[in-house]
């Protein structure tokens, strides 16, 4: 079963039971557009406590606002009675939700495009807040007067540049200039919930057009407030540059490409990133530049080309020369590197080490630094090529050994 015929079956079975139950948000606009929807959600005049009866598997988180979740094969659908909310004192949550029927639901809701209905028994469209003409114009406009709907939940100016970014849609120009007279609460929203929205405009194909929006709006300023304005408006050509597809963070060093990394990192701190993505992000922004040597030994190239984001590192180092002043000239020394990898062909870029310490120290080697010495300076011979066996290795260690006595002496 498909979410969405998992969705006809929840409104067939409300309509049984007497109540209205209609399609409702991204999934009709979406359908209008021809692209294919993920989640569908149900918008209904049955109450929760009516919903909760009527099927057996539920659960209960938004219920208090109006939401139940049901539960239908391995199914979930969001089932969310018609209401209107008010009071929004946080510009996060409604002080108060009263339920009301489906015009009145779409009046509460963020933006027109997002606003329409859809009965899939009658196959009709239900609009009560013109939301097909601005799908047909390609715009995005709120619900009702911009500077209200956005002090109700000021994420929604970041959903706007979303919505503007993934549809490839203008934002409608009062609903721009709200944007930007409110950029600066966009401070009064968690950092997880702005990382969500700046996933969907970054990591998109369309993310230069985002990038570009963030910045006009000051929204970027206010979420990164120690990001010059200068190096994020230089970043939006890398970010143009990159490949199609690409993760969080990714998209993220390419925001930052011109920024030091510590400010990077310290501006991140705000999106409650997990320990993965802060470390993948550090490792591309530290790493600028590192494939550009041409004078880097088979050594160094191992060990960078065995790390796990060595592939993202090339991506933003391509994006970094493309968007440069020599633009594809400036890409010659990675293509030269790229070529000197594929003749490495199926080396093993992690070997195991052929002398472990314990093998160092009955040698004659003392545990402390110069043994940690010892082992890196002959693991990088064993990854040159230098020592190929533990014989090799055992003499090498000696020689070593005998060099660092005669200094010491």
């Amino acid at each position: 079963m498909t979410n969405r015929q998992a969705a006809i079956k929840v409104i067939k079975q409300l309509r049984r039971s007497g109540f209205q139950a209609l399609m409702a948000g991204g999934c009709v606009r979406d359908m209008l557009l021809g692209r294919r929807a993920k989640d569908y959600d149900v918008a209904t005049d049955a109450q929760p406590k009516d919903v909760i009866r009527l099927f057996k598997r539920t659960l209960k988180v938004g219920a208090k606002f109006g939401v139940v979740i049901v539960l239908t094969d391995d199914r979930q659908v969001e089932v969310a009675t018609f209401r209107t909310e008010t009071g929004y004192a946080d510009g996060r949550h409604p002080g108060s939700v009263e339920f009301s029927g489906a015009a009145e639901d779409a009046s509460r809701r963020d933006f027109t495009i997002n606003g329409i209905f859809y009965d899939p028994l009658q196959k009709g469209v239900i609009d009560y807040v013109d939301g097909q003409a601005d799908i047909k114009a390609r715009v995005v406009r709120t619900i009702g007067r911009p500077s209200e709907r956005f002090g109700e939940d000021y994420l929604r100016m970041l959903r706007a540049v979303r919505f503007s970014t993934q549809l490839g849609f203008e934002i409608e120009p009062e609903t721009w200039q709200a944007i930007r007279r409110n950029a600066p609460n966009i401070a009064r929203i968690s950092g997880e919930r702005i990382a969500m929205e700046l996933e969907g405009i970054l990591a998109g194909p369309n993310r230069a057009a985002g990038a570009s929006m963030l910045i006009a709006s000051g929204l970027a300023e206010t979420i990164f407030p120690a990001l010059p304005h200068g190096q994020a408006q230089s970043a939006v050509g890398i970010l143009k540059q990159l490949r199609k597809k690409v993760d969080f963070a990714l998209a993220l060093a390419g925001f930052f490409a011109r920024a030091e990394t510590d400010i990077a990192i310290q501006s991140c701190d705000i999106l409650k990133l997990s320990r993965s993505q802060n470390k993948h992000i550090k490792f591309l922004l530290a790493n600028r530049g590192r494939l550009l040597d041409e004078r880097m030994s088979l050594a160094q190239l191992k060990k960078i080309l065995a790390e796990p984001y060595f592939w993202d590192l090339y991506e933003l180092q391509r994006a970094i020369q493309k968007a440069g002043s020599d633009g594809l000239k400036g890409v010659a020394p990675l293509m030269r590197l790229r070529r000197r990898i594929k003749a490495l062909g199926d080396v093993e870029l992690q070997p195991k080490s052929l002398l472990d310490g314990h093998d160092l120290i009955r040698l004659g080697a003392v545990p402390g630094p110069d043994l940690g010495q010892l082992a890196e300076e002959m693991y990088i011979a064993q990854l040159e090529g230098t020592l190929r066996t533990a014989d090799q290795a055992g003499q090498w260690a000696r020689r070593w050994l005998q060099k660092r006595r005669a200094v010491e002496e």
